[in-house]
């Protein structure tokens, strides 16, 4: 379970290397990195097919700024358990099993070795595990960063009847079977041209040569079992109440250009947000952490101005299962809007 380095994406300093043992007995691959004076921890939780090594530069920006950082391979990707035989395969049977993982890393990984307070640190599909761990009142952060988060998905073709195609083909008994057209090699292994996920050719090319050298990293398209999990969640997002009742204090990003997940659903949601704040980059793709310098550095304006933010009570701990929820919203048009409202919209909370 080491880490994996290549001479353009070396091991930020220091990293301490660990397995997190899951409730079923999954090992899923950890690092930390502990800085001196730590202003808290971040814990770093990626999207769908990613891993902890595209994630160095931004664990290295976080080292910087004071904080101790905790990165983790959700099950199914990166170096933790596959699920299935066919390891190229992204596959899941319910996102709870992702929410019961993020739980084992609390206990395991947060409580005995990380300074509070805690913060989470999500994108895509790592930022919907945590909505939903905060909408059931188990979230142990103090507060939330969102990268393009999993809301709903951006032109999906027929819409109404997707989902219902991929709960049919799953009680059949087909769960594990690709998505319908799905490919089992990864999407860093085609051109940067077209591309739905970055405009900056080099941090493209960079993630794309960590996949060539470690491709046992990656995973190909999601399983049908994994669509019909991630229909279920996105269901719920849908519910009005859903992000009023969600108490984690969180900062939303949504990136304009996104042609994986859809912008619309997510401004809709955090418009409801009664604990956050919103921010639309218009010329950023999905990835904003793997994006240009300039839209990179509207993130990092927005979340040093709410990270560590003003002292919060530690969350208390619970096991798994309950429900509730809050939020807030505030929104720029265009990244000079965005650079010039930073100040005042993402005033630390009171």
């Amino acid at each position: 379970m080491d880490l994996i380095a290549i001479p353009e994406n070396p091991v930020p300093e220091g990293a301490i290397i660990s397995a997190v043992r899951a409730r079923d007995g999954a090992d899923l691959r950890v690092a930390r990195w502990v800085t001196e004076g730590s202003r808290g921890t971040v814990a770093m939780l990626t999207g769908r097919a990613e891993f902890i090594e595209k994630y160095f530069e931004v664990i290295g920006e976080l080292l910087a700024r004071g904080f101790d950082v905790v990165a983790m391979d959700w099950r199914g990707q990166g170096l933790s358990l596959r699920e299935l035989t066919d390891p190229r395969k992204g596959h899941i049977d319910d996102f709870a099993i992702y929410e019961r993982d993020l739980y084992s890393l609390t206990q395991q990984i947060l409580v005995p070795f990380c300074p509070r307070p805690w913060f989470g640190l999500g994108h895509s599909m790592g930022a919907a595990i945590l909505i939903a761990q905060s909408q059931a009142g188990l979230s142990p952060f103090d507060r939330l960063v969102l990268t393009a988060p999993m809301i709903d998905l951006c032109r999906l073709p027929f819409r109404r009847w997707a989902p219902l195609l991929a709960e049919g083909l799953d009680i059949i008994g087909l769960g594990g079977a690709f998505v319908p057209g799905g490919r089992a090699s990864s999407i860093l292994t085609g051109p940067f041209a077209g591309n739905p996920l970055t405009s900056d050719p080099r941090r493209f090319a960079r993630t794309a040569a960590i996949a060539k050298a470690a491709p046992q990293l990656t995973v190909g398209d999601p399983t049908i079992g994994w669509a019909n999990a991630a229909f279920r969640l996105m269901r719920q997002f849908t519910d009005a109440d859903y992000p009023r009742r969600t108490p984690t204090p969180t900062l939303i990003f949504a990136a304009g250009g996104d042609r994986v997940v859809s912008t619309p659903a997510i401004e809709r949601f955090a418009s409801r947000l009664k604990v956050g704040r919103f921010l639309t980059i218009p010329a950023a793709e999905h990835e904003i952490l793997m994006e240009r310098d300039p839209i990179r550095e509207l993130f990092w304006a927005g979340f040093d101005a709410f990270i560590p933010g003003t002292a919060l009570a530690p969350a208390p701990e619970a096991a798994p299962g309950k429900s509730r929820r809050f939020w807030w919203r505030g929104k720029a048009k265009t990244p000079k809007a965005a650079a010039e409202a930073s100040a005042a919209r993402f005033s630390p909370m009171p």
